[in-house]
């Protein structure tokens, strides 16, 4: 047990180098100092973003701070054990000590979702590629497996825009998911998705390849990005799809695109085109900072998800029905046998292998 603590203790003090929780801490005091000067509050959003940071640092402490608290615990726990030699003291001490690193593991989860947008709700969009009706249908099966993996990790999920397919499936839909830590976990589903199976659209029943893009992107606050009403195209018509009379009549579906970038974003599941407008812009919002994240980084992708870049040798992960079954992500090499269970929103293996890699190349 002694040599179980060592270990522990060894690994937590690792974690706090991690964390840089010296500076963390340095960090929620200055943020504090400056909270307290008179005239803090005049600039609201400079105001409002100091705000955040403080309580992101605050959050990514406590995590590390009851860990070392708790571990205090339970090395008293062990003295008194040994001291007395009280077997019911003894057991105490070791389901403490279980419960200590279970707990290690949830903090360390929190190091990897550590990036400025990670505890924010996203936008998740997916655009049916190369592949024809086989690619829209399969767009229609990503949708049902994002929409059951967020239902599963209790987070909120709604659908906020989708294009209908000319035979079958989706063109596109975008999901808005809300929940802590929401795009943190779902960041690393960007990229194009392949699957390989016979098609039930072919009459010899052949196999087919078809593609889709998923887009995860984060929603930021209305101050975090001013956008110009001059930079904007904004077109209205009625909505397309189920929805009820009401959408059906009137022209409440909207269509808002970015002169400067080109992004296009739509939204017609809401009620009126208020809404739908509202919806569209927060969409666009989050869209245009990930972009300017990205651009920043001097990454190569772009979120517009072009059609020509949906297709062979772009995926990020495949997902093969036929002739054999298996889901293997070609960044982290994560591989699951049972394709059934990933489409019916078991996703964790490979957003966990993602999330580690990312911290991985972080560091490196």
């Amino acid at each position: 047990m002694n040599e179980h603590l060592r270990d522990l203790r060894d690994r937590i003090e690792r974690l706090g180098q991690s964390l840089g929780a010296d500076a963390l801490r340095a960090k929620v005091k200055a943020i504090e100092e400056e909270m307290a000067r008179p005239g803090f509050w005049e600039d609201r959003a400079t105001a409002q973003g100091k705000v955040r940071e403080l309580e992101a640092a605050k959050d990514r402490l406590g995590g590390y701070d009851h860990l070392t608290a708790a571990l205090d615990e339970v090395e008293v726990l062990f003295e008194v054990a040994e001291e007395e030699g009280d077997a019911g003291a003894q057991a105490e001490a070791e389901e403490a000590l279980a419960k200590l690193a279970e707990e290690m593991e949830r903090v360390r989860i929190q190091l990897l979702l550590s990036g400025p947008y990670d505890g924010n709700d996203c936008f998740l969009a997916l655009n049916a590629g190369a592949g024809g009706t086989d690619a829209q249908d399969w767009t229609e099966m990503l949708l049902r497996m994002y929409t059951r993996f967020c239902e599963r990790a209790g987070f909120a999920v709604r659908l906020v825009d989708e294009t209908p397919g000319e035979e079958a499936g989706l063109k596109s839909a975008t999901l808005e998911v809300k929940g802590r830590r929401a795009y943190g976990l779902l960041k690393g589903e960007s990229g194009v998705h392949r699957l390989v199976r016979i098609s039930p659209f072919d009459s010899q029943a052949r196999r087919h390849t078809s593609f889709a893009s998923v887009t995860a992107t984060p929603v930021v606050p209305e101050d975090d990005l001013v956008i110009s009403e001059d930079d904007l195209r904004i077109d209205s018509f009625r909505a397309g799809g189920p929805g009820g009379q009401h959408m059906q009549k009137n022209e409440t579906a909207v269509r808002i695109t970015h002169l400067p970038t080109g992004i296009v974003v739509g939204c017609q599941n809401e009620r009126s085109q208020l809404q739908n407008k509202l919806t569209a812009l927060r969409i666009l919002r989050a869209r245009l900072r990930a972009l300017m994240e990205q651009e920043h980084a001097r990454k190569i992708e772009e979120l517009r998800g072009e059609l020509a870049d949906i297709e062979w040798g772009h995926q990020i992960r495949s997902y093969v029905l036929q002739p054999y079954q298996l889901v293997k992500d070609h960044r982290t090499g994560v591989e699951v046998g049972n394709v059934q269970a990933v489409l019916d929103g078991d996703l964790w293996p490979f957003i966990w292998a993602s999330l580690e890699a990312g911290q991985a190349s972080q560091k490196a």
